[in-house]
Parts: structure tokens; C-alpha cells; sequence
């Protein structure tokens, strides 16, 4: 008796059920906190804060730009000031090489963008931070943005804001990068004797070198909520002290009950209560 062999021409038949289906990249977005899925169009409508759970998610200076500014209009300021390899630093890879890397992959030319435009009507200053770019990192060319945005704050009569999101000083720039906390503190005051308000913004993470000068010099200091903010982080005080800490040390909300901060603002009303400031400092 024979047998008859048969021999599969394709792999597989291909039926609407078994063909692996791929949502887009760039389409959806879960929660860290809560774990809700949003279309990204979603949570850019609602500020890039959760809409279940107000997460605020971390954005960098295009994002609060856009957000702030009167209908997304504003002028970017000292953009030809970029970060150089003034000590050959070489750590997993060269300096030189995180730079242009990070420059390519986020679009911006350092951890600081500034820009100028209105707040509801009111002309402001503000220099941003953009954690996008090495964490970020405070090195030379965040503190030459801040002192030249507050040069042209003075110049031209205008208030002045920082907006802080950063893992502290650069430490492939070294004294560079520490020198920056006294030129930064330098530079406001010499905002304060113009009689200018400065503004400053603390955001998810604030921390290290930022937070030990300019982030926390504010005629207003202001932040998100449930924001870090601290010098040390809190792993490092707990395995210092050997004790256990507060619930919610470092956040935004024990640091208003200490008296280190005036208010904390959700993103959505941020616009509203910027403008308000502005009117308490600059109305005359």
C-alpha cells in the first residue's frame, strides 16, 4: 500500500487572525503612575498631565513653551551658545561624542533653551531646562543662557522665570560645572537690584547643583506636584543617616509645609497664575 506525502508550499496560511497586528510607535501613552493608556493627542491636549490619575509627566522647554506662551508664539534666545569638550573628558565614551549625540537625538542644542514672547498679554522671560538632554546636567552653557537671559531681562524691563528639571551638575565639565551655581546666584542679584521679579519653577526631578543655587532664589518659589526636590536624593540621606525617611520627603507638597516653597500649581492653571505673579511685581 503507498503512501501519499504532501509538502507545505508556505509556511503558514495567513488569515486575519493570526496576522500580528502593531499599534504605530508614537501613538499611545501609559501612565508611569497609574498605568492608564491615552492617546499621546490626548495627553497633549490635557497639558502632558494623566488625565485619571494628574500625573504630571515630565516635558522639556518646547512643551512648556508651547504651553505658556501666548498662541505658541515666542523667540528662542542665545541658540548659537553650545557646550564644548574643554577638558577632552572621556568617561564610557568621549564627551565630544555625548554631545553631538544628544544634540541629534533630541533636536536641542543644550540641557537650557530660553525664550521670550507673552504670558497672557504680559512680556516674560524664560529659561527652561530640558531634561532630555544628558539628564538635564548643569554645565557652562546653562549658567551663560541664564546670566545672558537675565542681561536681557534687564535691558529690556522684563521679569524673569527659570524653569528647573535637572540631575544636577554636569560632571564632564567639572569645576566648570560647579562654577556655575556662584554665577547664576551672581546674576540675580544683580535681576533683584534692577527691581525685575525672578520667577522659579521647580519640576520632576530638581536636584543637586539646581537646587543648591538658582532653583531655589526665587522672589517666588513655585512647583508641581509631588515634584522631587532636593540636593541628595533620597536613597543616598537614608543609607547616610541609617534611618527611615518621611513619607513623601523631598516632595513638592513636604517641602510647601517646611515653608521652601510659596504654592504648588497644576499645569493646566500654571498660564493663569504666572500672569497673576507678573501683575503683583510689574504693575505700577
Amino acid at each position: 500500500m503507498s503512501s501519499t506525502w504532501f509538502r507545505r508550499i508556505k509556511k503558514g496560511v495567513l488569515t486575519s487572525t493570526n496576522e500580528k497586528k502593531e499599534a504605530p510607535d508614537g501613538l499611545w501613552h501609559k501612565c508611569p503612575e497609574c498605568k492608564t493608556t491615552v492617546t499621546v493627542k490626548e495627553l497633549e491636549d490635557n497639558n502632558y498631565v494623566c488625565t485619571k490619575c494628574n500625573y504630571h509627566n515630565r516635558i522639556n522647554a518646547k512643551e512648556y513653551f508651547s504651553i505658556l506662551f501666548d498662541h505658541k508664539e515666542y523667540e528662542l534666545l542665545f541658540e548659537e551658545v553650545v557646550s564644548k569638550d574643554q577638558l577632552g573628558f572621556v568617561d564610557i565614551k568621549p564627551y565630544a561624542k555625548r554631545l553631538a549625540e544628544a544634540q541629534r537625538t533630541t533636536g536641542v542644542r543644550d540641557s537650557m533653551s530660553v525664550g521670550v514672547g507673552e504670558v497672557d498679554g504680559k512680556k516674560l522671560v524664560i529659561a527652561c531646562m530640558n531634561f532630555n538632554f544628558i539628564g538635564g546636567s548643569m554645565g557652562s552653557v546653562v549658567g551663560e543662557k541664564i546670566a545672558r537671559g537675565i542681561d536681557y531681562a534687564i535691558k529690556h524691563k522684563l521679569p524673569f522665570m527659570i524653569i528647573s528639571k535637572s540631575g544636577g551638575a554636569r560632571m564632564m565639565e567639572s569645576a566648570f560645572s560647579l562654577m556655575q551655581m556662584a554665577k547664576t546666584s551672581a546674576k540675580l542679584t544683580q535681576l533683584a537690584k534692577a527691581g525685575l521679579p525672578y520667577i522659579s519653577l521647580m519640576t520632576d526631578p530638581t536636584t543637586g547643583g539646581v537646587t543648591a543655587s538658582y532653583a531655589m532664589l526665587g522672589d517666588v518659589n513655585i512647583a508641581e506636584p509631588k515634584a522631587l526636590i532636593g540636593f541628595a536624593g533620597p536613597r543616598v540621606i537614608k543609607e547616610t543617616i541609617k534611618k527611615d525617611l518621611p513619607a513623601g520627603f523631598q516632595r513638592s507638597e513636604f517641602l510647601l509645609d517646611h515653608g521652601f516653597l510659596d504654592f504648588i500649581i497644576d499645569r493646566k492653571n500654571l498660564k493663569f497664575r504666572l500672569a497673576q505673579v507678573i501683575d503683583w511685581y510689574m504693575t505700577k
